[in-house]
């Protein structure tokens, strides 16, 4: 099934939680709420026809001038059908805080885990939601775009040329 056919039947199966379903470059992206988070993924899940059964992916990307600010996707996948769709749930600044999947996909309690630690997102009802990278007593999340970035100061230097890799000399 190709994602057209599958935006088809979400709009048929799905329609009224689905405000924005965007066909692309042939893939799937679709927008919800993230009240509507749980039971669209588990829906995708339990949908014969569609039989999204795994997940692959929980990321995030922080954008710091827009609203909503982060959003958090997940790629999901179909083992038997061999076709994978992306759920995107959009989070302001000031709230953000998403249901877990953990329940749904076990696979989730480390995603969720790294976007919490890296973005600060909450997973309301994760097991053990904690850092997972960073020291637990690390001010901050790494991933963010307002987070400070340390380390020496660089400067670009138009002149500056880079060799390729295999015609680099190392003392």
């Amino acid at each position: 099934m190709d994602a057209d056919a599958i935006a088809t039947r979400l709009k048929t199966r799905l329609g009224d939680r689905l405000p924005d379903l965007i066909v692309a470059r042939g893939e799937l992206t679709v927008v919800v709420d993230r009240l509507d988070l749980v039971p669209t993924l588990e829906a995708l899940r339990d949908d014969d026809e569609l039989g999204f059964d795994r997940l692959a992916d929980v990321s995030s990307t922080d954008w710091p001038d827009r609203e909503p600010r982060f959003w958090v996707s997940y790629h999901v996948a179909s083992r038997r059908h061999h076709h994978r769709l992306r759920l995107k749930v959009g989070l302001p600044a000031e709230d953000p805080d998403v249901p877990s999947v953990t329940g749904l996909f076990p696979s989730a309690d480390w995603q969720e885990r790294e976007v919490f630690d890296m973005f600060g997102i909450t997973f309301d009802g994760h097991p053990d939601l904690r850092r997972i990278l960073m020291p637990e007593d690390w001010d901050g999340h790494p991933l963010r775009k307002d987070y400070p970035l340390g380390g020496v100061g660089t400067a670009y230097k138009p002149d500056i040329v880079v060799p390729p890799v295999d015609q680099r000399s190392y003392p």
